[in-house]
């Protein structure tokens, strides 16, 4: 298939290798020039760039009829709108805030691990997030999705912040920016018996690149709005 490539930095270098291994013709990569000119010519479109970004390539993408896989996250306050949008124009739009299939397996585990937890008051439960320098949003849209995952499923809690004194209510999310780690992910449940935690840490950025790729062979020849869940039959 016909891939463009929209964002040229470490992620869509990346993609462009796996889409290349597995027989894929990158047909245009938009960069910081902003040269759109063989993008309309794609099967699908892939989008990791900025989150300041997102909304307009994801609607430029829409004009052109062009599937459309955005990686960006820090957005998702135009979800709804851009939901919208694409139901209504009959486009199709794949949105994750984390394309690895190992991440979106640890979510499933996060939210069973939750239910589990539910009955059991005497165990605190926290988030602890790494990412590279370079990452803009804090918290990542998937330590957003952990969160959630653990909100919609322990009742003794009901919303998340990163301030350093919280509420019995709120779940406390740690979110570090170091050096180049792609993404590093811990729940930890403790009470004073015991601590259970659960982890996920990527060790490059293949794992996110290769669902990418994953996600714009699925969506090429559909037409709404859909997510890992779909991809994966979670």
């Amino acid at each position: 298939m016909k891939i463009a490539l929209i964002g040229y930095g470490k992620m869509g270098k990346a993609i462009e290798g796996i889409a290349i291994e597995r027989g894929h013709e990158i047909v245009e990569k938009v960069d910081v020039d902003g040269n759109w000119d063989e993008v309309d010519t794609a099967d699908a479109a892939i989008e990791f760039t900025m989150p300041k970004s997102a909304v307009g390539n994801i609607e430029k993408c829409f004009s052109l009829n062009v599937p459309i896989v955005v990686g960006t996250t820090g957005w998702y306050d135009e979800f709804e709108r851009i939901k919208t949008k694409c139901l209504d124009e009959k486009q199709a739009l794949f949105t994750a805030t984390n394309f690895s299939i190992g991440v979106n397996v640890f979510f499933e585990i996060n939210k069973k691990l939750a239910q589990l937890m539910n009955p059991h008051r005497e165990y605190e439960v926290t988030m602890e997030e790494t990412h590279h320098i370079h990452k803009l949003d804090s918290p990542s849209g998937t330590g957003i999705t952990l969160a959630n995952g653990i909100l919609e499923n322990l009742e003794r809690k009901t919303a998340w912040t990163e301030a350093e004194n919280t509420t019995p209510n709120q779940l406390k999310i740690s979110a570090f920016r170091e050096g180049e780690v792609p993404g590093t992910h811990k729940v930890k449940y403790e009470s004073e018996i015991d601590t259970i935690e659960i982890i996920h840490e990527a060790k490059n950025r293949k794992g996110f690149a290769l669902g990418a790729v994953l996600a714009a062979e699925w969506i090429a020849d559909k037409k709404g709005v859909f997510g890992m869940k779909d991809l994966l039959n979670l």
